[in-house]
């Protein structure tokens, strides 16, 4: 099931949507192209990336 960033907007933007119910990846992709292609992220790469935007001074 994906399930879109929950910083994006009404308005359409740049947006990510994360696959749910994989244990070891995180696929990803753009919300404006679904049926286009997906990144596919290690899960603890993943968990990484947001905790470094979560505590740094980064626009999501």
């Amino acid at each position: 099931m994906w399930r879109k960033s929950s910083y994006s907007n009404q308005e359409g933007g740049n947006c990510v949507e994360v696959a749910d119910g994989f244990p070891r990846a995180v696929p990803v992709r753009d919300s404006k192209n679904p049926h286009g292609p997906e990144l596919h992220f290690r899960s603890a790469s993943w968990t990484a990336f947001i905790s470094e935007l979560k505590g740094s001074h980064h626009r999501i």
